[in-house]
């Protein structure tokens, strides 16, 4: 073994030896890479045609102490949820609950606080089937991203919002991006309604699709979710009552009058300056970034999104 050794070392000396010597001029830098335009040039570029407003109809405003959280819900992809959590809007069911649990690099949940005494339901129902996935031609509107994905078939996005499908089984769904919102339930398919919801505040836990009901996506106000205490009990749930964050209320955009609407518009998914976006954000180009990284993950496609009139 001693001898082995000794040869090994002798011939790899021998190697070293012959190789011409390594002088810092022959080590080259990466070559500079061309600028190109970024996201913001992109923005800055748009048309008014590039952009849609937000849907009253279908736009929560969650209001809490430290601000508003402006949500957009998907009835293509869930229309009995929505329309539960529409119903329980209008009897105000919110209103007085809490954020009960901020989980980190996982998610902000909120519903009633108080499992023994829960709050009554006046019109709208405690539980529904799932919706996990709906029919692919129930969907209106879908733009395919090229790059490849792990967790399905084909991705891009419908109408604003990041989603998959299969055509092999025809079924498309919603995916757990970062701000995406969900329906909490239990064990059964059929455990939740709407009572509970939650808003991914870490890395996309694209394992979760087609397991849970998503209804919609946060579209402003995600810094006050995101960085909610981390609740201390198991799964981040806040371990004492005092730790709960207060809701004051969630209203339906289309509830309020136009003035007390807060005006915000989402770039059109299926447009050329989103294609744009997505290609600023898959190739970026110089001086600072160094690689191209000639890939973009469906959660890390931007959707950009503006308040008209600032």
């Amino acid at each position: 073994m001693r001898l082995n050794h000794l040869k090994t070392l002798a011939i790899a000396a021998a190697i070293s030896a012959a190789l011409p010597p390594l002088h810092a001029a022959t080590i080259r830098a990466p070559s500079e890479l061309p600028a190109k335009q970024t996201v913001a040039d992109v923005i800055k570029a748009s048309t008014p045609a590039d952009w849609r407003p937000l849907d009253p109809a279908n736009t929560l405003y969650m209001d809490i102490a430290a601000g508003r959280i402006v949500i957009e819900l998907a009835p293509e992809f869930a229309p009995k949820h929505v329309a539960n959590i529409k119903a329980l809007v209008a009897e105000q069911y919110y209103d007085g609950l809490a954020i009960t649990r901020a989980q980190d690099n996982w998610v902000a949940q909120w519903g009633d606080p108080d499992e023994k005494n829960p709050k009554p339901i006046l019109h709208a129902q405690r539980t529904l089937p799932g919706e996990f996935t709906v029919p692919m031609k129930s969907i209106t509107s879908f733009t395919r991203l090229k790059d490849a994905d792990g967790y399905a078939p084909q991705v891009g996005h419908s109408n604003g919002f990041p989603s998959a499908r299969d055509p092999k089984s025809g079924t498309a769904w919603l995916t757990h991006c970062y701000a995406t919102v969900g329906v909490g339930r239990d064990v059964g398919s059929d455990s939740g309604g709407g009572t509970e919801l939650y808003a991914v505040i870490g890395q996309s836990p694209r394992h979760l699709d087609r397991d849970i009901t998503v209804v919609g996506r946060v579209v402003s106000g995600m810094p006050l979710l995101s960085t909610l205490p981390r609740g201390a009990a198991p799964m981040g749930f806040y371990d004492s009552p005092d730790k709960n964050v207060p809701i004051k209320s969630v209203r339906l955009a289309a509830s309020l009058p136009p003035e007390q609407r807060v005006q915000m518009e989402v770039m059109r998914t299926d447009s050329a300056a989103y294609q744009a976006v997505l290609e600023a954000q898959r190739n970026r180009g110089g001086p600072w970034s160094k690689v191209q990284a000639g890939h973009l993950d469906l959660c890390n496609a931007p959707i950009p999104v503006r308040e008209v009139g600032k």
